[in-house]
């Protein structure tokens, strides 16, 4: 069983705070995404950064997407429908202490399909750690996005030759699943 993650899509990382301006591009590719997956009874898992004042990495990027804030809740042109999850995280990875293997082992899911923000940073913990898991990892190259291309480029090839990540288009995506569902 396959499930989407859409990890950081928040208003801080889109455009407040800590805006990634390279984000508006992954929009619609991830909305396209999240729209097959629901039609298919895909789960979908929304995965957000949502901090408390004593956490560390503030003192690395300052305070963002501070829990009860606007800067923590979901862009509008991506929220959660009901049957959607949204698990909430206060590191990189999407499983450090939060409720996300134990949903998605409940779930039967062994293949996540990660989107989001930063390729480089929360990407690429959250793959590492679905990995560990032995979970297959699907990450739709034009789904995600990093601050910069050279960032992007290099997590994406560390992702695909470490975690035995399929890196490919969102199209390629909707592709194979209606493929595998046809059989």
């Amino acid at each position: 069983m396959k499930a989407l993650i859409i990890a950081d899509m928040i208003n801080d990382f889109v455009t407040g705070s800590l805006k990634c301006d390279r984000a508006q591009r992954i929009i619609p590719n991830i909305k396209k995404l999240a729209d097959f997956c629901r039609l298919r009874e895909i789960p979908i898992i929304y995965l957000n950064d949502q901090h408390l004042k004593v956490d560390k990495e503030l003192s690395l990027w300052g305070e963002h997407a501070m829990a009860g804030t606007k800067g923590a809740e979901i862009i509008p042109e991506l929220k959660a429908s009901d049957g959607d999850y949204v698990v909430y995280k206060r590191r990189y990875s999407g499983f450090f202490a939060t409720s996300l293997d134990i949903l998605l082992r409940e779930l039967n899911v062994d293949e996540i399909i990660i989107t989001g923000l930063l390729t480089n940073l929360c990407i690429l913990h959250t793959a590492a750690d679905a990995y560990f898991r032995e979970l297959d990892i699907i990450v739709p190259e034009d789904g995600v996005e990093a601050l910069t291309q050279e960032d992007q480029d290099s997590a994406l090839k560390y992702m695909e030759k470490f975690y035995s990540a399929r890196v490919l288009k969102s199209d390629e995506i909707i592709g194979k699943i209606k493929m595998e569902r046809s059989r």
